[in-house]
């Protein structure tokens, strides 16, 4: 037998050794961004008729149920039902997408209108799926929310768990490098700018059911580069954290956190370079 047919064989068995089923990945990009295109079709440059909507609603409804499908034997109710639950959820989550988008419209000095935050800004659109898979999440479905959300981690570079709670309005601007835990709990009218990580102090097998995260209060602002990690960290409202932080404990309200650091500019025509410096 050659090598080739030795691995296939390898390959085969290792397959079919999986201990629980997974959606489609390609399947679950195409749900994604027809989702989105649907609640907004302005991205696609289009108007959708109200009868379309229905239409386009209901093939939304039957790519989830194929999804579920899928991992029929792993969720908890019928794909039929929860489903149907996702599609009833979904008026209230598109509600909070919105306030998202008018909050961050109105308070950004960058932005025109809403228009361009649905169209040009990547932290709004991980939050808006963050909130459809967040709908999962909670209907105890497993993997998929996972897989919608990596999808996004690979879109935007923002990687939010479907399980945190996030309350609306929201705000992540730039994003990028961003990470929220599983068990992370934000309050309104937060914002958090690139490279923030809200995560564990440990990683422990054993405290997978546990709150690993920490809670950030209503109107906290989180700077660039700050980490703030651990299930009973606090940091209260109305705080503001500033940029290159390392936060391991809480914080109370009506806060300014900021490391103390000196920066050094000298005339460059009276710099000796040390002769000790390397590369």
């Amino acid at each position: 037998m050659s090598d080739l047919k030795k691995f296939a064989r390898h390959l085969s068995a290792m397959n079919k050794g999986y201990c629980m089923e997974a959606p489609s990945m390609v399947k679950t990009h195409t749900f994604v961004e027809n989702l989105v295109h649907l609640l907004f079709p302005i991205k696609l440059d289009c108007k959708i008729e109200e009868n379309e909507v229905h239409m386009e609603l209901q093939r939304c409804e039957l790519q989830l149920k194929d999804l579920l499908f899928s991992i029929r034997n792993s969720i908890p109710d019928s794909p039929e039902l929860l489903a149907a639950r996702f599609m009833a959820e979904l008026p209230r989550a598109y509600d909070a997408m919105m306030e998202d988008a008018v909050s961050i419209a109105k308070f950004d000095p960058a932005s025109s209108c809403v228009e361009e935050v649905i169209l040009a800004y990547p932290g709004f659109y991980c939050i808006s799926v963050y909130r459809m898979a967040h709908i999962l999440y909670n209907l105890k479905v497993p993997l998929l929310p996972r897989v919608m959300m990596e999808y996004l981690h690979g879109q935007t570079g923002i990687d939010i768990h479907p399980g945190a709670k996030i309350d609306t309005p929201f705000f992540i601007d730039h994003g990028t490098g961003i990470v929220i835990g599983e068990t992370t709990e934000i309050g309104k009218n937060v914002k958090l700018y690139q490279g923030v990580t809200l995560g564990a102090l440990t990683v422990e097998k054993d405290m997978a059911r546990t709150k690993r995260h920490p809670t950030i209060e209503d109107n906290v602002v989180i700077y660039a580069g700050s980490t703030i990690l651990g299930g009973k960290t606090t940091i209260g409202h109305d705080t503001v954290v500033g940029g290159n932080t390392w936060i391991t404990e809480s914080v109370l309200p009506h806060s300014v956190v900021y490391r103390q650091h000196r920066v050094v500019v000298k005339d460059h025509k009276d710099f000796t370079t040390p002769i000790d410096y390397v590369i």
